[in-house]
């Protein structure tokens, strides 16, 4: 008897702390998430990308009754390296009632949303400040985890993937991915595919070599890695060719393409997606005649081997630092009338792209920033910027917007910054309509030659910005069918934190400075707002527990932002670090 009720009193407390018999996140239901929107079970709510939630419980009818329901705060904020603190840049996932979170080194902390965002458990990977953090050139930014079977699945600054019991808390796989020795650092979150982990990496403003990284989430090993910039003899090598300098007949071996945004998934074609970034050195493109396969491309690659099937390139020979890592996200839809698969792309170069998504052949590229001067426009047949010469290894485009050897300085709109930077995009599939949080930007461009060799852990920039006009945002709807921009919603400043789109006819953003905002569907007229007082710059999401609605969003500037643009954003210098949390609003 007596061992009788040590038994349920064992249950009883388990049960308390998220234990249910049903624990395990199957790929089946990952595969199927958009049948249980109560769930946000992946990073951006369905392996297609497109952030859209069904639930409508919240709508716009009654939105302007929004109100906090509770707040969790977060730890992670102390700093490391080149960085006085640290950030929320982090996708919260919920499952059964319990949020997954992360802050800016990792950690991961699980809530249980039925007592108030209660802990329930932290865990901590313990991972190196300053090592790591001397060599990250955006922040200190950890953006969120991925669930699978019984386990959650992140990564660390320091370059590590993971796994987690997610009854527990418990460590039961840390596996060493990326090398901070030679720059490699990760920030993303890791995207589950079947039984897989994909992780990209970021550092190619350090030079690094960039790749994706496909782990047995079973054994712990390596099932691929895909490189993003070709060696010698491998299909897109005869895109990097020698410049001015001697040592840049090695140019591949540092030659950027960072992946540090997650991707999406075709389960019908098992094809991942995944956006590639610039190429190093950023700003010296002499340093580097040729294309520069594949920064600043979509990948399409089997999901099981890592073979690249296709590629797109955005910006050849890029010499703005238009860093094309953004999301891709997959639609089933009418483009020009014709039910198409396509994959859809907002880049910082400031076009909207869709693509057929089977074959990457492109069908409409449209600009969605207000000013756009760097290119006269896409060619309508092959989407590369009008202004591309053939005839030449060495781009210059709008020749007065970006600088050269022979004219170190150049202002292009939009900036470096874009366009649109990593915060992510929705799809509203009901209303065909893409929604995009745009940073209206002009930036000035300086190029010092890239005369000195690469060394680890030295930047490897061939230029820099330099700041200059005032910089806004908006939120901004296209019409997938006409490539065509349908509405706008201006903000004060660059929108840093991205978007949800819900059933309930709602756009959710958040201003920089802390302002969270709902926005009509149609109109993108603002129904509601809050202040958070702290800075934010990270997506909302929606879910429901016991047929409640919430919308939860991770507030605490950090990033790139505040250390290197704040000038360009007066006003924003005055949000105070710190007041790291994560608001829950609810009816």
């Amino acid at each position: 008897m007596f061992k009788y009720l040590i038994f349920i009193f064992i249950f009883l407390s388990f049960t308390t702390n998220g234990f249910t018999e049903d624990n395990i996140t199957s790929w089946d239901d990952i595969l199927k998430s958009k049948n249980t929107p109560e769930n946000w079970l992946t990073h951006h709510g369905s392996i297609d990308g497109q952030r859209y939630s069904r639930l409508d419980t919240i709508n716009k009818n009654n939105v302007g009754k929004l109100q906090v329901k509770w707040t969790h705060a977060i730890e992670g904020i102390e700093g490391g390296g080149i960085w006085e603190h640290g950030g929320l840049e982090g996708t919260p996932i919920v499952e059964d009632g319990f949020i997954y979170i992360t802050d800016g080194w990792g950690s991961v902390y699980k809530l249980d949303v039925r007592n108030n965002g209660k802990k329930v458990w932290k865990m901590n990977p313990e991972t190196d400040h300053d090592y790591p953090g001397a060599i990250t050139c955006c922040g200190i930014d950890n953006r969120g985890v991925a669930l699978w079977n019984d386990k959650v699945i992140s990564h660390t600054l320091d370059g590590r993937l993971i796994i987690t019991n997610k009854v527990t808390g418990s460590i039961e796989k840390d596996i060493q991915l990326a090398d901070a020795a030679i720059s490699e650092v990760i920030t993303a979150a890791a995207f589950v595919v079947k039984d897989s982990a994909i992780t990209g990496v970021s550092g190619a403003e350090y030079g690094i070599r960039g790749w994706l990284n496909s782990t047995n989430l079973n054994s712990g090993e390596r099932n691929w890695r895909t490189y993003t910039i070709p060696a010698p003899g491998e299909p897109g090598s005869e895109t990097w060719k020698q410049g001015p300098e001697s040592h840049s007949s090695d140019a591949w071996k540092h030659g950027g393409g960072s992946t540090w945004v997650v991707g999406s998934y075709d389960a019908e074609l098992n094809l991942i997606y995944w956006g590639v970034g610039n190429p190093g050195p950023d700003w010296d493109n002499e340093y580097r005649p040729g294309d520069n396969l594949y920064s600043n491309s979509v990948l399409a690659l089997d999901a099981d081997s890592g073979k690249i099937k296709w590629h797109f390139q955005y910006t050849p020979n890029d010499p703005y630092d238009y860093d094309g890592v953004n999301e891709q996200t997959l639609v089933d839809a009418k483009v020009f009338g014709k039910e198409t698969k396509a994959v859809l792309h907002a880049d910082r170069n400031g076009f909207a792209y869709a693509l057929d998504r089977t074959t990457g052949r492109f069908l409409w590229g449209t600009p969605f920033v207000k000013q756009l001067d760097w290119t006269i426009g896409l060619d309508k047949y092959s989407g590369r910027p009008m202004d591309y010469d053939e005839n030449s290894d060495v781009q210059r485009y709008v020749d007065s917007t970006n600088a050269s050897r022979a004219k170190p300085e150049g202002l292009s709109c939009p900036g470096n910054m874009g366009g649109k930077n990593w915060p992510p995009t929705a799809y509203d599939p009901e209303r065909n309509t893409y929604y995009i949080p745009v940073i209206e930007s002009c930036a000035l461009h300086v190029n010092v030659p890239q005369e000195k060799e690469w060394a680890p852990r030295e930047f490897w920039l061939g230029g820099a910005p330099k700041m200059g006009p005032i910089i806004t945002g908006s939120v901004t709807a296209m019409d997938v069918n006409t490539g065509t921009v349908t509405g706008k919603y201006d903000m004060k400043y660059p929108n840093l934190g991205g978007l949800l789109a819900t059933k309930g006819g709602l756009i959710f953003t958040a201003e920089p400075d802390g302002k969270v905002i709902a926005l009509d569907s149609d109109s993108l007229k603002e129904l509601w707002s809050f202040n958070t007082n702290t800075g934010i710059n990270a997506p909302p999401i929606t879910f429901s527990v016991d047929g409640k609605q919430y919308v939860a969003i991770l507030a605490g500037l950090g990033g790139a932002w505040p250390k290197w643009f704040i000038s360009t954003t007066p006003g924003l210098e005055k949000v105070p670090v710190g007041g790291q949390q994560l608001f829950v609003f609810g009816l």
